[in-house]
């Protein structure tokens, strides 16, 4: 499987974000409406409509949802709506704007006794005139919901529960984290223990061999290469080994500079070729390496066989070996110069072991026959694909009620197409089930990185806080950080971070995003400007 088709995650993604920005839209409305009561004297009729309006909306956000997947109709009715919800959103901010400034200016007026006893800022900035403005803004907004509405009707979307966005609960805290080891591998054994005798058996005439692992995304290519790196056998056989992996842009002179940083840990300062591969010489020159190239996606011969050419040069020492990953035949047939391993499906019991983990441990769901029975349902359509039964098992975590793991069995969309994207449909429905639209947005946040970044948490939370994502709440006493480190663990838990690393009292310092699931990000994104 190639990267998950744009345009088909498009159209899945936009009614689940559009309903966590309907949320949001709710919420700061409210905000709005109850701060300052004399910043909205003459349109609190048009807030009270806008308000019943995205209630409205939000409540066939659902069917509307299920229904643009195959009806075009729909799906341009979505697009509208989030061109009307942005502009609302804008209109907002700038009634949060103005009164913020007018707090900023009676707090001035307050501390300058001088200029007056009594504050009256409102005649400072003219309140009649923006009150006039918003109102106009507002009642134009509210007709372009009307019409929405009405469409709505016509299309016959129907009307779900409408869902207020349930507070977050604290289910992870700053010391402790109740999610699974990701360093746990099932049902690779096998796999693993095949590359490792053709490896250990190669022609030890070559200077190079380079073996391909090729499989659609989700089958666990690069778990099974992080397997093989770390076998004990591949450590006491190769002198040295280096891991680099690749952005979908291939460059020769880049990818050798990557894999002298690799190599010595610090930023490759040289620039030439001559340079980087001196330096390259000094490092695995008289040495066997290992070294894997993770996620290949160039199709050039040329760039390959000058890569190659290159690095054979380092080391006049034989049997060095090249272990590359790839969703794509075609690559793994220009690299390989031994058979290149094609990777299948894991069986339905390693599916279910991997989803068993993810959804009954460490405070997760209820491991009540109706439930086991339920999750080898939703396992079957995991199609063999361990990604999918990780996030599927993530997502069902917190999940304690029948009728809720029914809802997830149940939707529709495991019933599209049949053309083998277990991987897009248990992400997008993962997605649509986080737990509130803040947290959504902060997942969408994410792909701002590149691909394969390496996130460090507190540094992503105080992003999250700078975008305005994060606020305190003040039922529960919680600061944003505290929000911002459960909504970390939240995204972790549900298997859309992966790849942590920890400190030394065991604390994660920084996670990942798997491709696919980036791909995911970069999707949703689209509904929202960072």
């Amino acid at each position: 499987m190639g990267s998950l088709p744009p345009v088909r995650m498009e159209s899945l993604v936009a009614g689940a974000f559009l309903g966590a920005a309907a949320q949001v839209l709710l919420k700061k409305l409210v905000s709005v409406a109850s701060e300052e009561i004399s910043l909205v004297w003459g349109f609190e009729d048009e807030l009270n409509s806008l308000k019943d309006s995205l209630i409205m909306i939000q409540a066939v956000l659902d069917d509307a949802e299920r229904r643009q997947v195959t009806d075009k109709a729909v799906k341009l009715w979505l697009k509208r709506l989030k061109n009307v919800a942005h502009n609302a959103d804008n209109v907002l901010d700038e009634f949060t704007y103005e009164l913020l400034r007018r707090k900023v200016e009676n707090d001035l007026e307050i501390q300058n006794q001088m200029k007056r006893k009594v504050c009256c800022f409102f005649s400072l900035s003219k309140p009649t005139a923006f009150r006039s403005q918003m109102a106009h803004k507002i009642k134009d907004i509210n007709k372009s919901l009307e019409k929405i509405n009405k469409e709505a009707i016509d299309f016959g979307l129907q009307r779900g529960g409408v869902v207020v966005a349930p507070q977050v609960t604290t289910v992870l805290d700053r010391e402790t984290h109740s999610f699974l080891d990701d360093s746990k591998i099932i049902g690779r054994d096998d796999d693993a223990s095949k590359i490792i005798v053709q490896m250990l058996t190669s022609n030890e005439e070559e200077v190079v061999s380079v073996i391909p692992i090729v499989g659609m995304g989700g089958l666990g290519k690069t778990t099974l290469a992080k397997k093989i790196y770390h076998d004990e056998k591949i450590k006491r056989h190769f002198d040295m080994r280096v891991w680099v992996c690749l952005s979908e842009h291939f460059d020769v002179n880049m990818l050798l500079g990557n894999i002298l940083e690799s190599l010595t840990g610090m930023k490759c300062e040289v620039q030439t070729r001559e340079a980087i591969l001196q330096k390259l010489q000094k490092e695995l020159g008289g040495k066997k390496y290992l070294l894997v190239l993770d996620d290949i996606w160039n199709e050039d011969t040329g760039k390959w066989a000058d890569f190659k050419s290159s690095l054979s040069g380092v080391t006049t020492v034989r049997g060095s070996n090249i272990v590359v990953t790839t969703r794509i035949n075609q690559v793994a047939s220009i690299v390989g110069t031994l058979p290149k391993y094609c990777l299948g499906e894991l069986s339905t019991d390693e599916c279910w072991s991997i989803f068993e983990d993810k959804a009954f441990s460490n405070g997760g769901a209820p491991k009540t026959p109706d439930l086991v029975a339920i999750g080898r349902l939703i396992v079957d359509k995991c199609k063999g694909v361990p990604l999918a039964a990780k996030v599927a098992g993530g997502m069902m975590h917190s999940k304690k009620e029948k009728h809720e793991w029914l809802s997830i069995k149940d939707s529709a969309l495991w019933g599209l197409d049949g053309d083998g994207n277990e991987v897009l449909r248990i992400l997008e429905l993962s997605f649509h089930h986080l737990r509130s639209p803040s947290l959504k947005q902060c997942f969408a946040y994410c792909s701002i990185f590149i691909k394969d970044f390496n996130m460090e948490n507190q540094q992503l939370i105080q992003l999250w806080m700078a975008a305005g994502f994060l606020q305190p709440d003040q039922r529960s006493n919680k600061e944003m950080e505290d929000i911002g480190n459960e909504y970390f663990n939240l995204l972790l838990q549900n298997s859309l971070f992966q790849d942590v690393e920890k400190d030394e009292f065991n604390t994660i310092t920084s996670c990942k995003m798997h491709d696919l699931v980036h791909d995911l990000a970069q999707s949703v994104s689209k509904f929202e400007s960072f």
